[in-house]
């Protein structure tokens, strides 16, 4: 009987319902804020967000982005500072994907899709330029044809900036402290902290203050 057993286990496997997804034909539904494959966003005239600053670059933990910042042409400026993003390059044979560049971006330039299936067959096309991480004239990321886009994953493209932008301090979560989007517009603030929780905190942090 023992070996009986073994088939009752797959019989009744075999009335409940797969687990399973037709990958690559159908994804699993990904959270707002996952991170997948960065782009380069445009304000809602359609200027470049990046103003070459370098600050993604210099707090990368695996070094596998390059910038190259230069001064906006007088008669034809690309972004609305001094400077703008000349060279962007991201290494996707180095990235982490812990997006510390979009949380230290100023000026929400850099953010990310929820793309994370992509291949490639050679090393060139792993590092991807300023042309092909910038959005297109409708704000949505450039597909490229080692990428497999089955749907709106560029829809919620900041979703982790706007997560972050209260800096953990859950007083500040509902308001907009960020610009719009070309194609999207200014988007709504993401929830998730307890400002009640916090509030409770800087209660105990005063009476701390005064008992000392």
């Amino acid at each position: 009987m023992g070996w009986l057993s073994g088939f009752a286990v797959t019989l009744r496997q075999i009335r409940r319902g797969k687990v399973t997804e037709r990958f690559p034909f159908e994804k699993r539904p990904k959270p707002a804020r996952f991170h997948g494959r960065h782009v380069l966003n445009r304000y809602e005239d359609g200027m470049e967000k990046c103003i070459g600053c370098e600050l993604c670059a210099g707090v990368c933990p695996a070094q596998c982005i390059y910038v190259r910042g230069a001064d906006n042409p007088p008669d034809a400026p690309v972004s609305p500072g001094e400077r703008y993003g000349f060279v962007y390059e991201i290494n996707y044979l180095r990235c982490i994907h812990c997006d510390l560049c979009v949380e230290a971006c100023p000026t929400e330039a850099i953010t990310e899709t929820k793309l994370f299936e992509f291949s490639f067959s050679n090393r060139e096309d792993a590092i991807y330029t300023k042309e092909e991480l910038l959005v297109d004239d409708d704000g949505r990321a450039r597909r490229q044809p080692w990428e497999l886009w089955l749907g709106g994953e560029d829809d919620d493209t900041s979703a982790w900036m706007r997560a972050t932008a209260p800096s953990g301090q859950a007083v500040y979560e509902g308001r907009v402290g960020w610009s719009g989007e070309l194609g999207f517009g200014v988007r709504a603030p993401e929830i998730g902290q307890s400002v009640e929780e916090a509030k409770d905190e800087e209660a105990k942090d005063e009476r701390g203050g005064q008992g000392s």
